[in-house]
């Protein structure tokens, strides 16, 4: 997104005009998917076809185009400065690692297995299930950025959060993931999950390490991140676009159903932000570290969800619909949770990090 290490003014921007109405691009790229797959089903059906050892290689380089940008900004040396103020990382740990992934996963078989259950046949709601843990397994590291600055949050600690997040989910994704979907009955291709995560999380994350050695200090840093960030952009409304252009059919005949796997999201998206932004008051943790470790543990890793999705039930799945969703949700979400922080402001210490 934009350069993490920059000072967050009141008075600045912190979003373009393409970010400030991402909603509106994103719905738009639904709406050219469900054409797309009407006019164009052989289109929609050879990229759906372009794969290698369960991987779509046109979806990969989308997703390649969405995570680079965003690696290139994680700094694993400021990770030490963590230390002056540990409540916030700690809260954010908790949430991310120790409850979203299983509070996620019991509210998807919660309303797929149940309150929905007269609603959708059971393979279909195993495959909503699937999506929404792969959703609850994956925090946020992109556009954490974008709500940081948002709530004037202090950039450097954020950063930290973010780079420790990633060190653990290289790691930990694919075990939770795994054991989550275990216990709700799903079989899970162990080799095509741990190629995922190795294709967009470890790889990328060298990739950016790599780059910002090779460039010259934070103002260059700076400039490369600004120069390739309509990447990130381009890629999300592609791989949106190509997603529902293969989910048309089912969208158009049950409109009804994406409102019903936003249910789940929208409960733990709110939920999770007031546990992590009460944790934090609790804790005197000071707003420029509470409002982002708040929205870190209450947001998404999309793209990886979305890719990994694909990688496991294949582009036109239940699952690949369900982390699309998540998509459509995270942004009008994550934009009210911003205002509330805003406006809860002077209930916390003003004191940075």
């Amino acid at each position: 997104m934009t350069d993490s290490t920059a000072d967050i003014r009141p008075d600045s921007s912190p979003l373009g005009t393409f970010e400030r109405w991402l909603t509106l691009w994103v719905a738009l790229a639904m709406g050219a998917g469900l054409v797309l797959g009407i006019v164009a089903p052989g289109l929609v059906g050879a990229i759906a076809g372009a794969e290698v050892a369960s991987i779509n290689l046109v979806v990969a380089v989308l997703i390649w185009a969405m995570v680079y940008p965003m690696m290139v900004n994680v700094d694993f040396g400021a990770v030490a400065g963590v230390a002056r103020q540990p409540g916030g990382l700690m809260i954010t740990l908790a949430v991310n690692w120790l409850i979203k992934p299983f509070t996620m996963a019991a509210l998807a078989v919660l309303f797929f297995e149940h309150v929905f259950a007269s609603r959708i046949a059971p393979e279909d709601a195993a495959q909503y299930i699937a999506g929404l843990i792969l959703l609850g397994a994956a925090p946020c590291t992109a556009m954490v950025f974008v709500w940081a600055q948002l709530t004037r949050g202090d950039a450097t600690y954020t950063l930290v959060q973010v780079s420790v997040n990633d060190l653990i989910m290289v790691v930990a994704f694919a075990p939770i993931v795994a054991f989550l979907l275990g216990v709700t009955e799903i079989a899970v291709p162990w080799q095509t999950l741990v190629l995922a995560t190795l294709l967009y999380v470890v790889l990328p994350l060298v990739a950016g390490l790599v780059t910002r050695r090779a460039l010259a200090g934070p103002e260059a840093i700076a400039a490369f991140t600004a120069r390739i960030k309509p990447l990130s952009m381009m890629g999300l409304i592609a791989t949106v676009a190509i997603l529902f252009g293969l989910q048309g059919e089912a969208i158009l005949n049950r409109p009804l159903l994406i409102l019903l796997i936003a249910v789940p999201i929208l409960i733990q998206s709110y939920a999770m932000f007031a546990l992590a932004y009460g944790a934090a008051w609790a804790l005197k943790v000071p707003h420029r570290v509470a409002a982002p470790c708040a929205l870190i543990g209450t947001s998404n890793f999309f793209e990886l969800a979305v890719a990994v999705a694909i990688s496991l039930f294949g582009l036109n799945s239940g699952a690949a619909l369900a982390t699309v969703v998540g998509v459509l949700v995270e942004v009008p979400v994550m934009l009210s949770l911003v205002a509330i922080a805003n406006r809860t402001r002077r209930h916390f210490p003003a004191g940075t990090p």
